[in-house]
């Protein structure tokens, strides 16, 4: 099957539009789409959170010729690729070993059900409360919702095992809470710490949160519960993945860098 087969059936489950759109509304930058196109036919497909070398090396065994990541391998204009540098290796070995690379970024975080959607359900948001706070056309980022009144340390808990997290911490006090707000990946700002406790937000749940941030999310009385960025992720992908797989034409797989949770 032609990679770009292949790309317009992730393109209509998870539009590209959602990162252009997401943009534009709200700033940042991405990357998502077809990183390395190497023309081969291809049969089976890998799925990872990042270009690493397991899911490089899992491709080779395997006879993958395709590598869907979240994160983006080439996030920002290159001027060269060297075996020196660590991320332009893994690309040239891709590329010599005939694997396309493909990145679903942005797109995938504001997905209806998409990687920030997952999150928010891991921590125990119902569905009609699962709706994105910085909203685009089709989708949005970013999340507020009730749950049971538990501490924050029980909700880490519930985190940890759901999403399979070996290291989080937790910011705060014993106090129950209610109300929650949840931003995959680095999405904490002040932007973000404001909405949350607008809508009335008792604990933020998100990773590599900056330390001024966690200070402000405390003097605002909430507890901060930082997970690590593949813990915050992975697990949202990989439903992306479940939802995807029969839909692709081409054998697929999963592949875990457990040790990155």
């Amino acid at each position: 099957m032609k990679l770009e087969n292949i790309y317009n059936i992730l393109n209509a489950e998870i539009p590209h539009a959602l990162s252009d759109r997401y943009v534009a509304a709200y700033g940042g930058h991405d990357n998502s789409g077809i990183l390395l196109n190497t023309g081969e036919e291809i049969e089976r497909a890998v799925f990872s959170l990042d270009l690493s070398r397991a899911a490089i090396e899992r491709a080779v065994v395997r006879g993958a010729k395709l590598i869907v990541t979240h994160h983006p391998a080439i996030y920002y204009p290159v001027s060269e690729l060297s075996i020196a540098d660590a991320m332009g290796k893994k690309l040239l070995d891709c590329a010599k070993n005939g694997i396309s690379v493909v990145a679903m970024h942005l797109n995938a975080d504001c997905a209806p059900r998409g990687v920030d959607y997952y999150l928010a359900q891991a921590a125990g948001a119902s569905d009609e409360e699962n709706v994105p706070v910085q909203p685009v056309e089709g989708g949005g980022y970013g999340r507020v919702f009730t749950i049971a009144d538990i501490t924050a340390k029980e909700l880490a808990n519930t985190l940890r095992q759901t999403l399979g997290a070996e290291r989080l911490w937790v910011f705060g006090g014993e106090q129950k809470i209610g109300r929650a707000a949840s931003f995959c990946g680095a999405g904490v700002d002040g932007d973000t710490i404001k909405i949350a406790k607008e809508r009335g937000a008792q604990a933020l749940i998100s990773a590599d949160i900056k330390h001024n941030y966690i200070c402000e999310a405390l003097d605002l009385g909430m507890n901060v519960i930082e997970l690590t960025h593949y813990a915050s992720e992975n697990y949202g992908f990989h439903k992306i993945y479940q939802n995807l797989k029969d839909k692709l034409g081409v054998a697929s797989e999963y592949c875990d860098d457990g040790f990155m949770l």
